[in-house]
């Protein structure tokens, strides 16, 4: 009786890890979707219709994720680039 861990894990200090995401790059995430298109297509020409509509579907999502990850990368890069510490050096 003395093992109740499973009632509420939070109050006796055991906290949840953090799950790891996939940190993917933009050059991958493009190569994934363009990857999806061709096997799509290659689905198609040897009569798997449904198939190929099932993985020809999963490209368009991939490669808008990877247009806001580069969007939202050179958006941060211009910030960062605008932002300064306040202090101006005169060398």
């Amino acid at each position: 009786m003395d093992n109740l861990n499973f009632i509420d894990p939070l109050l006796h200090g055991i906290t949840p890890e953090p799950s790891k995401s996939l940190n993917l790059s933009v050059k991958q995430m493009v190569f994934a979707g363009v990857g999806a298109l061709v096997a799509s297509a290659v689905l198609k020409k040897t009569g798997h219709p449904k198939a190929s509509a099932v993985v020809g579907s999963i490209a368009l999502p991939i490669l808008a994720s990877a247009c806001y990850k580069k969007y939202s990368q050179v958006t941060k890069e211009k910030i960062d680039a605008k932002s300064t510490s306040g202090i101006e050096y005169n060398h």
